[in-house]
């Protein structure tokens, strides 16, 4: 089955559980990157539950093929810039690692904007559908929305890492403040929490909140190496990738690690 045979069989039956979209799906032409772009939303919008089995296997195997189209890199292939960290410029949903660190919202279920380009739609599009399926689950359990500051961990389903741990940073609107930065804080020492509790060896941070929630990029990032070299100081063990995707947080991860601890 070819490329586009895929994504349209896979749209055929996402269509046939969501017939309120049929309409607007009639505006997608038949070709690739229409029919990609269709399968995205559709996945994008769709609320969290079970869909028939050969929908599971059929997605798994063109997900799994998508993302190694792209490249995986692997964690242990990256040099080490400072004691248990590493600076890399990539697709986060390419990287092989014990964890990536997703920045998501208080819903915890992903982000349902189509097509959407934060690092949320990103991860929850490649994972499939069972993402938002168990992180719905879990935020039933929780019965309220999750803090800012905290964290949660769930497995990666198809992507390269084995796992994938959920922040929500601090919105910054107007003013930085004190308890933005130390909420951000919080989003690190969280995670790092969680990865030891887990018994990971490696875990990617994103840039939490510097995109859709505003914080300075040179002030998180500050905070962000900060608490990583407190924790590895305490006898933290996770080694520690920082994953940047554009120049901007590049340059400034770059020149912060070449500074002494």
């Amino acid at each position: 089955m070819s490329r586009l045979e895929n994504l349209q069989h896979l749209n055929k039956m996402l269509l046939e559980d969501m017939p309120e979209y049929k309409a607007q799906a009639q505006s997608f032409p038949q070709e690739e990157a229409a029919q990609w772009r269709l399968f995205r939303s559709l996945v994008n919008v769709r609320e969290p539950g079970d869909m028939p089995g050969d929908f599971y296997l059929l997605q798994d195997l063109f997900l799994q093929r998508e993302i190694a189209a792209k490249g995986i890199t692997r964690w242990r292939s990256l040099p080490s810039r400072q004691n248990g960290i590493s600076l890399w410029k990539g697709d986060i949903t390419t990287l092989e690692a014990d964890a990536i660190v997703n920045a998501a919202n208080s819903g915890m279920t992903g982000c349902y904007y189509p097509c959407h380009g934060c690092i949320d739609n990103a991860i929850h599009t490649y994972a499939g559908i069972q993402l938002r399926k168990a992180c719905a689950e879990m935020m039933q359990d929780q019965r309220h929305p999750e803090p800012t500051g905290k964290a949660k961990i769930t497995p990666a389903f198809n992507l390269p890492s084995r796992y994938v741990i959920h922040t929500v940073g601090p919105i910054v609107q107007g003013t930085l403040t004190q308890k933005h930065k130390e909420l951000l804080a919080s989003c690190y020492r969280s995670c790092l929490k969680l990865a030891d509790e887990s018994g990971l060896e490696s875990i990617a941070f994103c840039c939490i909140s510097t995109g859709e929630f505003h914080f300075p990029n040179e002030e998180a990032a500050l905070i962000a190496l900060h608490e990583v070299q407190v924790y590895h100081r305490a006898g933290g063990a996770c080694h520690v990738i920082f994953n940047v995707f554009g120049d901007k947080d590049w340059l400034i991860y770059d020149q912060l690690l070449n500074e002494p601890e």
